[in-house]
């Protein structure tokens, strides 16, 4: 008896969504395009759910993954896909909508489309605070260049101390500004009231952030994150709302992959090219897992700050982290003979992943390999 299920690409928008129908052999049959309200989809789906077995997936993308949660909660098997691995063709010039759900049921139909890992909205909300903090720090940063500019057009040099943005900088800024044409001083006021008042957003983030990883279920794994060098509240927590159940990763090599830390290659023949990291996935964790390795650089000293973070936990969570220290260290030493630090740290920060990898799984087994 021939398969009756249907494939389903859905090519979806915030006000729109084009559904492509394929069945399990042939041309695509259908397609249409409905709004993109729930009511109206359900009752779509579920008129062809009593027909047939469906089968749908979309893009990630803007739109999140509610219309994905939403059809598991119908009955309707659907699967978020990854942009970035749909095959395309070289010459392929013409992109519309109807193209688009027509390519992706034909390419889910072959096999051909990589899922991704959809959070629970739980995660999805965590992940949201601290994406906010990260905004946030931006545009504090943002604020203080404009003042730093300011400063450099008008002449004015601070020679008070050798860096700026300490409480001293703010109080030469704060009597600067009487000195100033009006103008000026309208303009930077505005600057300064931008930062205190970010200033003040990021702290009550953090405030949010420290509240959050004490609870369940983030408070066991965060605690474990801590023990690493360089991996403090808000690091372990954006690394556990980023990664989500990292058991799906049966290996630490696919998590360096996930977070596109994996050395890209293009070899041929007898022939081997082997270039940077290929940068697939999620770059928020490894920018954190970039900055966390720059921390080895120096050699363990077993600070104050570390060792109260190791306070109460397991010793064989303790012992991985302080191997951790020395490997990633004597690695990050080793590296700078023959690399510009860059390039070293970066190599530090695929190893540091795989480390990570075992402090979220609960185990303590060295199971970082080599960076090739």
């Amino acid at each position: 008896m021939p398969d009756s299920t249907r494939f389903a690409g859905l090519d979806v928008h915030r006000d729109t969504v084009v559904v492509a129908l394929a069945p399990a052999a042939g041309p695509v049959e259908q397609v249409v395009e409905l709004p993109h309200h729930l009511p109206r989809l359900r009752a779509f789906f579920e008129k062809l759910a009593r027909l047939f077995p469906v089968k749908a997936c979309y893009e990630a993308g803007g739109c999140g993954y509610g219309l994905q949660r939403a059809m598991a909660s119908w009955g309707v098997e659907c699967v978020v896909i990854a942009p970035s691995l749909i095959p395309r063709k070289p010459g392929e010039r013409c992109k519309t909508d109807r193209r688009d759900a027509i390519r992706l049921a034909e390419s889910y139909r072959a096999g051909q489309l990589t899922p991704v890992h959809v959070p629970t909205e739980a995660e999805e909300r965590v992940r949201g605070l601290t994406r906010a903090r990260q905004s946030v720090v931006g545009d504090v940063h943002q604020c203080r260049q404009r003042v730093l500019k300011l400063l450099q057009l008008r002449g004015l040099v601070y020679r008070e101390g050798r860096s700026a943005w300490t409480k001293k900088f703010h109080d030469w800024l704060v009597a600067l500004l009487p000195t100033l044409p009006e103008l000026d001083r309208l303009v930077l006021s505005t600057h300064i009231s931008a930062i205190d008042h970010n200033t003040l957003l990021r702290a009550g983030l953090d405030q949010e952030i420290e509240k959050i990883a004490t609870q369940e279920p983030y408070c066991a794994t965060v605690s474990r994150l801590r023990c690493l060098r360089g991996v403090d509240t808000l690091t372990a927590l954006s690394l556990v709302a980023e990664i989500g159940d990292v058991r799906r990763f049966d290996t630490p090599r696919r998590l360096m992959g996930y977070l596109g830390l994996n050395v890209s290659e293009r070899s041929s023949g007898g022939t081997q090219r082997r270039g940077g990291i290929t940068k697939a996935g999620n770059s928020r964790c490894r920018r954190l897992l970039i900055e966390a390795a720059w921390n080895y650089r120096h050699a363990p000293k077993g600070s104050v700050a570390i060792r109260k973070r190791r306070e109460g936990q397991p010793p064989d969570v303790i012992s991985h982290a302080a191997r951790a220290e020395v490997r990633l260290h004597k690695r990050f030493a080793a590296l700078l003979e023959r690399m510009p630090s860059q390039k070293a740290v970066t190599a530090v920060a695929r190893e540091l992943a795989g480390f990570v990898w075992a402090q979220m799984r609960g185990t303590a087994d060295v199971l970082t390999a080599k960076a090739q």
